[in-house]
């Protein structure tokens, strides 16, 4: 079993230099296996006393967001786990996953053991979930050009809308504020928006948006009114959802942020983040070799993609597949003991990194010139990471 005592700290030479960028050090480093495991994504739990990562060995093990502490793992999927999230009608212990091998399944992360299961039937990979309706009690999961509803306290299917995507759809995600609406996105490059109160079909199809393959879709904004979306060739585009415009679109994004920096060309993005406090949205565009970097987008008169406001070097040795901050979550700064957040990628490597503000001695601050722009941009082929 895994315990605290396989960590191992990297420490890097600290700089003098000051910036009004944002530094951030790593920490320390965990290696979730001895194989070429990858780490898929990593989902906190509420009140950030553990967190669960999926990995490509078909498991989740959790984890102390504090101190690293390894606390166990959840065995049971057969295929890739495709999502995992706290976020459920259940307890708050509950974490919920599903996978490609047809299932949804909610655990226990206390005792790490499976609590319900849904199949959703033979050949029906589960690509991803939401939780929405009346009382979060209607699953949505997006499946082989279907999107399935269950009622989670019967465990029974409700619903099956089968005719407005025509591929495997990789995107289900209710509004919040709005649980009633149920936002679709399939590899067929369309993304619906569905209408769930009353009766669920085909015909509450409220407004389709056709040609983009998404990668990633998340609601932002005072009122989740704004929704950006990541493409598969690493375009950018921020939708206003209520009123079907797009407010900006960067077919260039990965262009952008790689002038803007000294470092190797951006390959790929990770995510995007939102802090609601500064209402301020940043696209997070990595390197194959493993550095990230945050990028402030400004999509209202003026649309650009601006220089880093935070650099992460030094951690991974491969493709960043997701990132969890911390610190920036409203009343849990105190909490985080110095710590910005967590991040895991293609190396099977979870890196824990702190903020500025930190006093950890291990700290290891990045140059503030790596946030400068190049006075020639470079110029290199593009890979796409998956």
């Amino acid at each position: 079993m895994e315990n605290a005592e396989e960590m191992e700290v990297e420490e890097e030479q600290s700089t003098t230099s000051s910036t009004a960028f944002k530094r951030f050090g790593l920490k320390n480093s965990i290696q979730t296996n001895f194989g070429d495991d990858y780490v898929f994504q990593i989902a906190p739990k509420d009140d950030w006393t553990s967190m669960a990562v999926s990995l490509s060995t078909n498991a989740v093990k959790l984890y102390s967001p504090l101190t690293g502490q390894y606390l166990g793992e959840c065995k049971g999927h057969s295929s890739t786990i495709n999502q995992i999230s706290f976020s459920g009608p259940s307890s708050p212990h509950v974490l919920y996953s599903c996978s490609s091998d047809c299932t949804f399944r909610a655990w226990d992360s206390r005792s790490f053991q499976q609590v319900s299961c849904i199949n959703a039937g033979s050949s029906q990979e589960v690509f991803s979930f939401s939780f929405g309706g009346a009382g979060d009690n209607l699953l949505a999961a997006g499946c082989k050009s279907q999107i399935l509803f269950w009622d989670w306290r019967t465990m029974k299917q409700v619903a099956c809308l089968e005719e407005s995507h025509m591929e495997d759809v990789t995107q289900v995600h209710f509004i919040p504020g709005h649980q009633g609406k149920l936002v679709s996105a399939s590899v067929d490059g369309l993304m619906c928006l569905f209408d769930t109160n009353g009766d669920i079909n085909d015909d509450d199809h409220l407004v389709s948006v056709s040609g983009i393959i998404l990668s990633g879709v998340q609601f932002f904004g005072e009122t989740n009114q704004k929704l950006w979306c990541l493409t598969h060739i690493e375009t950018l585009s921020v939708w206003d959802w209520n009123d079907s415009r797009t407010e900006a679109n960067f077919e260039d994004a990965r262009t952008l942020a790689s002038e803007s920096w000294t470092l190797d060309h951006v390959d790929y993005f990770v995510d995007c983040h939102y802090s609601a406090e500064e209402d301020h949205l940043w696209v997070i565009g990595g390197t194959n070799a493993g550095t990230i970097g945050y990028f402030p987008v400004k999509y209202a008169s003026i649309k650009t993609i601006g220089s880093p406001e935070a650099i992460f070097q030094g951690g991974h040795t491969g493709i960043v597949r997701t990132v969890l901050p911390m610190c920036s979550i409203p009343g849990r700064t105190s909490k985080s003991r110095g710590i910005f957040g967590w991040t895991g990628g293609e190396d099977g490597r979870l890196c824990c990194w702190l903020s500025d503000d930190s006093t950890d001695a291990n700290r290891s601050w990045v140059s503030s010139t790596l946030v400068e722009k190049s006075p020639k941009a470079r110029r290199k082929s593009r890979h796409s990471p998956y």
